[in-house]
């Protein structure tokens, strides 16, 4: 509505006929008939007529402070005395599509057809290091007499205040680039021209400025990038490379993709040129005495790459990769061999090999001085591409560059015991070396035997042959064999393990204890023997032959004669006949039967199966042992149970049979066997019962008569103590009445002592309570009452002092005015009144007048002495 309401008010004005324009402010006037416009600029109040219309209400003039400009379009023609030219019809001129830039000056308004296009601005100020780019828009001459044409660039370098051209745009605000120490900065030319160093530049160079300060660029340069220069120290070098032919900053002349180590022997500071790439910067490769290096496509002397070849730098030393150089495998440390160890070479190319000896001297001179003298002793030894030596030590060695260390060898321990394989890689034989320290050839290798994988798991197995002969379900898990040691197994005692040599076609037997070593050659015999029960082939595996006694069990089924089968569990003791020394024959016996254990409990079964089958079950059932054992080991010349079995061809000796268990096979036999057996367990049982029973009976007749005693003997105890605990509550009883009526008697006698006395003392308190309470109370009021006449004497006082005081103020004050007054004033304030009465009363012409309100009582015969009084006085005055 505020906005309705002012637009309402603004036409209302221009409607207006008289329009009051303010001092710097101006109107648009259209005449109607001719259609020109005018302009009216106040102070002024303008009639307006029927013809003409107020294009807008009063608006203020521009007003253009100093250091400011505005840019107004259309500006109107004005001639060489500053004015405005108008046409023949009086319409101001207008200098249609063109700029005019007005700086300071007075208020001015806007002609019809002017505007506006950019509001009052301050000038531009433009700070010290910092420079407008400035373009021509239009052909111009400046002030200088510099012509300008469309097009050009230049700079208005500060300190400076910039007022700006039509002609001219401001493309953008350039600040100086401050460059500092170890830097510079990367300018391009944009156009060709002169840099600021007076050097010819062409459109898209490129170069450098490292003069420390403050750098404007140019108005056709450009700043890329800030450039930091790479300090260098010992440390460090600079790896660079030419991106095109130029002269660096040495006066060294470097061609495209050419590479240079920049260091500190050159330079401290190295700031890239324009032509220059860095590639990286070099660490220092640092050796020291225990080290070297070998570098690849080392650089000679001329500069140029050795491409394949090789060069090893010796510690103690210092240097920087050179480009194109790589170190092989990095810094190495010098082969420092003890005695124990060696060095197998290869030759990679062919070289005199020279090695040197040295040889102390010593001299003595004078007592004091003692000088060294060395021989040198040299030895050239030819190497071919291929060649294979080893150096031992103790010595220092550092490799030729045409050497390849293939290895280092270690000698290797060996006690008595131990033993490695080494083959020999030109002939390709194998031996045994066992018990002593070895260190291997630059020809001899170590080489792994392999063993078939079941005595591989039984010889990594931590099992005992003879502790855990019977522990088939655990295997034990040790640590992996090392192939190249000599295979070794310790054969426990009483036991015999078989080696043998497949190269000499021969086997031998060793006898535990014993250290077995196994040959290149040689394998162990194993054995697979049967186990379980019944028995089952190769269900056991081992290397070593145990010798005995031992024994097996074995399950068995038989038939009687009368058809009744059974099934017997018997176990035998066994052991081998070997007796010491063992013959060669006797040894290789002992492994010829590859199953001892399956076979003689096949043979055993079939005797026992005979001889049971011609016998009765009850016969058998009676007699199972002898029948049993004469089967077994038969009978000698006398007809006596032989006392062993012995199998001769691999004499085995079977000593004892114990039979473990006897089972009929027939579910029918089993449960009437089962039944009869049952029935002897029950009769038995139950006649030991009855027995039982018969002795817990007695017992327990026994212990009821006890127990009656003492029940009655309980009784009498416990009547004699009920008598005695009856006689001690009597006496209790007449203790307790006595004590009761004494006890209350003196409890009453006492309860009215203190009664009496309680009374006398409250009596007493309250006596002396009231006495105080009345003594309190007198001092209360004396205290209240003398308190009253203190404050009102103390009031009577002030107020007597305040009177005082106040009357000795008034007093002051009056004496202090009639002093200020003085005498002469209040003589004429006496005077003041009656005189001007007197010449009142003589400018109206009375002699005198009397004037009262009708109310007050006058006395007019004293009012008339005083007046005549008065006029008499006067008249002797006058």
């Amino acid at each position: 509505m505020s906005q309705k309401g002012g637009t309402r008010g603004t036409e209302v004005l221009m409607e207006a006929s008289i329009i009051r324009i303010p001092p710097h402010h101006y109107i648009h006037v259209l005449d109607q008939n001719t259609n020109i416009g005018r302009v009216e600029i106040g102070p002024l109040t303008f009639i307006r007529q029927d013809n003409e219309r107020v294009l807008f209400s009063p608006v203020g003039m521009i007003m253009v402070p100093p250091r400011h400009y505005c840019v107004v379009i259309n500006p109107v023609a004005r001639g060489d005395d500053q004015q405005v030219r108008f046409d023949q019809s009086g319409q101001a001129k207008l200098r249609h599509a063109d700029l005019e830039i007005r700086l300071t000056q007075d208020p001015f308004p806007l002609y019809p057809g002017e505007e506006v296009q950019q509001d009052v601005t301050p000038l531009q100020i433009v700070y010290p290091d910092t420079a407008l780019r400035l373009q021509a828009l239009l052909d111009f001459e400046e002030a200088g007499g510099v012509k300008r044409v469309a097009g050009d660039e230049w700079l208005f370098e500060g300190p400076g205040t910039y007022i700006p051209r039509k002609e001219v745009v401001v493309l953008e605000t350039i600040k100086a680039t401050v460059i500092r120490e170890n830097q510079a900065i990367r300018l391009r030319a944009r156009k060709e021209g002169v840099d600021r160093e007076g050097v010819r530049r062409v459109t898209g160079e490129e170069w450098l400025v490292s003069k420390v300060g403050a750098y404007l660029p140019g108005a056709h340069e450009e700043v890329l990038d800030i450039v930091n220069a790479f300090i260098l120290t010992d440390k460090k070098a600079l790896h660079v490379r030419a991106l095109r032919s130029f002269k660096d900053a040495g006066g060294r002349d470097r061609r495209t993709g050419e590479e240079w180590l920049v260091t500190m022997a050159e330079r401290e500071a190295h700031i890239p040129a324009v032509a220059e790439e860095v590639v990286g910067v070099v660490e220092v490769t640092t050796l020291s005495s225990r080290q070297y290096c070998v570098i690849l496509d080392p650089v000679g002397a001329d500069g140029k790459t050795q491409l394949g070849q090789k060069r090893v730098v010796k510690g103690e030393r210092s240097f920087f990769l050179l480009p194109g150089e790589l170190l092989e495998s990095g810094i190495q440390d010098i082969y420092v061999l003890s005695g124990e160890e060696g060095l197998v070479l290869r030759a990679v190319e062919a070289f005199n090999d020279s090695e040197q000896r040295e040889e102390d001297e010593e001299e003595e001179e004078d007592e004091e001085e003692r000088e060294r003298a060395k021989r040198l002793q040299r030895s050239s030894i030819l190497r071919r591409p291929g060649d294979r030596w080893m150096l031992r030590g103790p010595l220092e060695y550092v490799p030729h560059a045409a050497v390849e260390v293939v290895l280092r060898r270690q000698a290797i321990p060996l006690d008595e015991n131990e033993g490695i394989y080494v083959r020999d890689i030109k002939t390709g034989k194998v031996r045994a070396v066992i018990g002593h320290t070895y260190m291997l050839t630059q020809d001899e290798e170590l080489w792994s035997k392999e063993l078939p994988p079941n005595v591989e798991v039984l010889l990594a197995s931590n099992l005992d042959p003879l502790a855990d002969r019977s522990e088939r379900i655990r295997t034990g898990q040790g640590l992996p064999r090392d192939k190249t040691r000599v295979v070794s197994y310790r054969v426990p005692h009483n036991a015999a393990v078989q080696v043998y040599d497949y190269r000499e076609k021969k086997a031998r037997v060793l006898f535990g204890p014993e250290m077995v070593m196994l040959g290149p050659d040689e394998q162990f015999t194993m054995l697979s023997l049967s186990g379980d029960k019944p028995k089952r082939a190769n269900v056991i595996k081992a290397i070593c032959l145990l010798l005995g006694p031992d024994f097996f069990t074995d399950v068995i089924t038989i038939e009687t004669a009368d058809h009744a089968r059974l099934q017997l569990q018997l176990s035998y003791n066994w052991h081998f006949d070997v007796k010491f020394p063992v013959s060669s024959a006797d040894s290789a016996a002992l492994f010829s039967v590859p199953d001892f254990v399956g076979d003689s409990c096949k043979a055993i079964a079939s005797r026992v199966r005979g001889a049971v089958a011609s016998v009765q079950f009850d016969d058998f059932h009676k007699n199972s042992n002898r029948i049993i054992c004469s089967a077994v080991f038969g009978f000698d010349e006398k007809l006596a149970v032989r006392p062993n079995l012995r199998f001769h061809q691999n004499n085995l000796m079977i000593s004892s049979v114990d039979i473990q268990s006897v089972e009929p096979v027939d579910q029918r036999t089993r449960d009437a066997l089962q039944k009869s057996v049952q029935l002897a367990i029950e009769i038995t049982t139950n006649s030991q019962e009855a027995a039982a029973r018969h002795e817990a009976e007695r017992l327990e007749q026994e212990a009821r008569g006890k127990l009656e005693r003492q029940r009655i003997s309980d009784q009498a105890q416990a009547e004699r103590a009920r008598k005695e605990l009856l006689e001690l509550e009597a006496l209790s009883a007449a203790v307790e009445s006595t004590g009761a009526a004494t006890a209350e008697a003196q409890s009453r006698a006492e309860a009215a002592r203190i009664q009496g006395e309680a009374a006398v003392n409250e009596a007493r308190l309250k006596a002396e309570a009231q006495s105080i309470e009345a003594e309190a109370e007198l001092q209360r009021l004396a205290k209240a009452r003398e308190l009253e006449l203190s404050y009102k004497r103390q009031m009577d006082n002030l107020d007597v002092d305040k009177q005082k005081n106040l009357a000795h103020i008034e007093s002051q004050r009056f004496s202090q005015l009639v002093e200020s007054l003085g005498s002469d004033t209040l003589k004429e304030i006496a005077r003041a009144g009656p005189e001007l009465q007197v010449k009142m009363l003589q400018a109206l012409g009375l002699k005198s007048t009397l004037i009262t309100d009708g109310s007050s009582p006058i006395n007019l015969f004293t009012t008339a002495n005083g007046l005549l009084g008065t006029l008499s006085g006067q008249r002797e005055g006058q």
